[in-house]
């Protein structure tokens, strides 16, 4: 493959993204580490904190995760005393998770923290290169929510 050829190109492009976004990932459970927490347990602790009680159903769709993972999430932070669950008044057959007192700190600990790493990814960078970037990833997005629905179309049948 020739250095300056589009193929080389392509590559670079896909190899770094993936660099990238395995680079915060590991950035981020390392800091998140620091607090007792990987990155799957503040997301949920996060929303549920922003968002108020919500259903384990509305977790997993919300962050993408299955309903049997999600549990898994909430165990462990119900073990860590971060949530609870509470029976929700209008549907008896369904659990509402809700932080605590102790969540609700550690979803502040977690938001300064976030807003720290933010600053830091993004040192050097004009807010019109942050905007292109988030204008381009937005695209590389779209294209891989299209590509995974024809992909499940032809596989679902």
């Amino acid at each position: 493959m020739e250095p300056g050829s589009e193929t080389a190109v392509v590559q670079r492009f896909e190899s770094s993204l993936m660099s990238a976004s395995r680079g915060i990932r590991r950035i981020y459970d390392l800091w998140l580490g620091e607090l007792g927490l990987n990155l799957t347990e503040s997301l949920l602790l996060s929303h549920v904190a922003a968002h108020g009680p919500t259903i384990q159903a509305k977790l997993a769709e919300e962050l993408g995760l299955g309903r049997p993972a999600t549990g898994d999430v909430i165990d462990s932070l119900v073990a860590r005393g971060l949530v609870i669950r509470q029976p929700d008044a209008r549907d008896r057959r369904v659990w509402l998770v809700v932080t605590t007192d102790a969540g609700q700190a550690q979803a502040a600990r977690v938001a300064a923290l976030d807003a720290e790493l933010g600053r830091s990814l993004r040192r050097g960078l004009s807010k019109q290169e942050r905007a292109q970037l988030a204008a381009m990833l937005g695209a590389v997005q779209g294209n891989l929510d299209q590509m995974l629905a024809n992909w499940s179309s032809r596989h679902s049948r």
